[in-house]
């Protein structure tokens, strides 16, 4: 399955062990891709550095180029094309609309409001870390 995951789901998921973290880091019987593109790693270091992140950077004892390079190491960077306006509410979220399509993803993952709103674009579902992480394991989903 191919995955694209928004900025503040990977910002989650590099210094704690919650649902994003085990979504990248899992080991489930389905193999999953994932895809990012330049512009959303720029966006990521850029998130990182933050201020208001800088104790979570700190935790890991990396930089924020650190941990880009570290997930850089587990994605497929793509080079989209532009897409037309589709969150107009948040332009930026249109990269990864775009990041999405270049890799002909099946799902993207966020907690963007402005992206979960759409729902879908293009058929590709828009899911939250938890609705993602129950349609990759049905079984966690129905309680098995």
């Amino acid at each position: 399955m191919r995955l694209v995951l928004d900025t503040n789901t990977v910002v989650s998921a590099l210094p704690w062990k919650g649902p994003p973290h085990r979504l990248i880091f899992r080991s489930g019987t389905l193999p999953l891709l994932f895809f990012s593109s330049p512009v959303l790693l720029d966006e990521l270091e850029e998130v990182l550095g933050y201020h208001k992140l800088a104790k979570v950077a700190a935790a890991t004892r990396l930089t924020p180029n650190q941990l880009r390079q570290r997930y850089q190491r587990i994605v497929t960077v793509v080079e989209p094309a532009a897409v037309p306006p589709t969150v107009l509410a948040d332009p930026d979220d249109d990269h990864v609309i775009a990041c999405a399509l270049a890799a002909k993803a099946d799902l993207i993952v966020s907690g963007d409001s402005h992206l979960l709103a759409l729902r879908k674009h293009q058929d590709i579902p828009i899911l939250r870390v938890t609705d993602a992480l129950d349609n990759l394991n049905p079984a966690r989903a129905h309680g098995r």
